[in-house]
Formats: C-alpha cells, sequence, structure tokens
C-alpha cells in the first residue's frame, strides 16, 4: 500500500472503533484500574481488537504495538516501519463522561512519525496527516477540508495543557517568557489536533506520555506544519525503552 492506501485504511477502522467506544458509552461500562493505575475500559480493549486485527489482516508486513496489549505483557518487535496504536487516548476523559477522546493510529518510520489519523469520536471528526504532504479534517457526513496551524495572534498566544496536569507548576514558569492570550485545559491528543487546525499555538507537555499517546497526533500537527520538539532541541522520535517519552513541546506557528 502507498501512503495514500495506508491513511484510508486507518481512518476507516479509527471511524469503525469510534462507533463501538460510543456504544460503549451509551449503555455504561466498568472502569478497571491496569497495574500502572491509569484506568481502561471495555471500550478500549473493542476498539483495539478492531484496529489490531484490521491492520494485521491488511498490513501483515507491518507490525503493530498496541496499547493494551503491551500493558498484558505481548511483546512485538518493531522494524524499520511499525503501527502505534491507542485505541482509547484519553480514557479518564471517557470514564469521567468528558468528550475530549481520541482514536490514534499512527504509523512510524525510521523512528519518526510518517503519518497518522486521530479520530475524536463524541464531536464526530477524523484528522489525517502525512507530513510533507498535508493534513486534513472531516467531520461526519461532511467534506474532507485541509487544515493548517495559524500564525501567532497579536494579543498572544493561546496554551492548550493537559487537564490532568493543569497544575504542574512548570507550566507557569515555562510561560514566563511568552506573552498568553488565553490557557485553555482539556485531554487527550485532541490538544494536537486544535493545533493543527489553528484553534491553539502551544501545547507544553511535561507530565508522562506513551508513543503510542502521540505518533498519530505527531504526524497529523507535522502535517499541518507545526513542531513537536524536545525541549533540549531535536524531534520527538520513536522506539525508545519502554515506549516511554521524555516531555516535549507542541507548535503551531512560530510560537
Amino acid at each position: 500500500m502507498d501512503d495514500a492506501a495506508l491513511i484510508r485504511l486507518a481512518a476507516e477502522l479509527a471511524e469503525r472503533a469510534a462507533a463501538i467506544i460510543l456504544a460503549v458509552r451509551e449503555r455504561g461500562f466498568e472502569v478497571i484500574a491496569k497495574s500502572d493505575r491509569s484506568p481502561v475500559t471495555e471500550a478500549d480493549h473493542a476498539a483495539e481488537a478492531l484496529i489490531v486485527g484490521g491492520l494485521r489482516s491488511e498490513t501483515p508486513d507491518l507490525p503493530v504495538i498496541a496499547e493494551e496489549e503491551v500493558a498484558r505483557g505481548l511483546h512485538t518487535e518493531p522494524a524499520a516501519a511499525y503501527w502505534l496504536v491507542d485505541p482509547l487516548d484519553g480514557t479518564r476523559e471517557f470514564a469521567a463522561g468528558r468528550d475530549d477522546f481520541t482514536v490514534n493510529i499512527g504509523l512510524v518510520r525510521d523512528g519518526m512519525a510518517a503519518l497518522g489519523v486521530v479520530g475524536v469520536p463524541a464531536y464526530g471528526e477524523m484528522f489525517a496527516g502525512i507530513p510533507g504532504r498535508g493534513a486534513w479534517k472531516w467531520t461526519r457526513g461532511g467534506e474532507q477540508q485541509p487544515v493548517r496551524v495559524r500564525p501567532v495572534p497579536p494579543e498572544g498566544i493561546t496554551v492548550l495543557a493537559s487537564r490532568h496536569h493543569g497544575g504542574d507548576p512548570r507550566l507557569q514558569t515555562f510561560l514566563r517568557g511568552y506573552k498568553v492570550a488565553t490557557v485553555r485545559h482539556t485531554g487527550s491528543a485532541v490538544k494536537f489536533c486544535r493545533l493543527a487546525e489553528g484553534a491553539g499555538d502551544l501545547y507544553p507537555r511535561f507530565g508522562r506520555t506513551m508513543e503510542w499517546d502521540t505518533a498519530a497526533p505527531q504526524a497529523v500537527l507535522e502535517a499541518a506544519g507545526g513542531a513537536v520538539r524536545l525541549f533540549g532541541g531535536g524531534r520527538l522520535t520513536y522506539g525508545k525503552p519502554e515506549w516511554e517519552n521524555p516531555p516535549f513541546l507542541c507548535t503551531g506557528g512560530p510560537a
């Protein structure tokens, strides 16, 4: 498959997974704590089973690394190219009845986020991106439209911050060097997507994230003209020990 076909496959699977997640939310569910104390639900498992099954069936040459499989101790060796899947990013938001949760399906090549699809089920939105070729958004029943980061507004930047790490003192210290118009707290990979479509300017992340959290939305944001950088410089890359990311900074237009 070429990249366009891979995006179509990922988008189809993300859309089907979104339908499963919303159906589980509608009928109710139990929240279980994993060994690392993070929450998981029936929706996480069902969405991952669908996505992983589809990817392995249609792209058998590409390994699939998926969050809940890793949590269960299933180990898949990565290769020069492989999928990273978070079937329900923002489970805390989902469990709390909020809408900021996503379905993330990203492809890594040579340690870089090469393409990605991010579904936002509660809003009926889908984002896709291939760095160097562009990023797109479409809504349920709507036309696909290109998205692009915005220039920094003269009144100052809009900062998107994690809802669960919003009180981190490092955030306020970091923002002292910026002209800030507003700070908005939200969950999951939605923050990357809002930067990509020009609804924000900066997202500093100090708390823990995993590679499946970021591969797909990083591809979308970079495809839209943004950047995901380490605080010490350099791009956020993939294939790290235990799949864990260091702190990073997402930017839209030059901030």
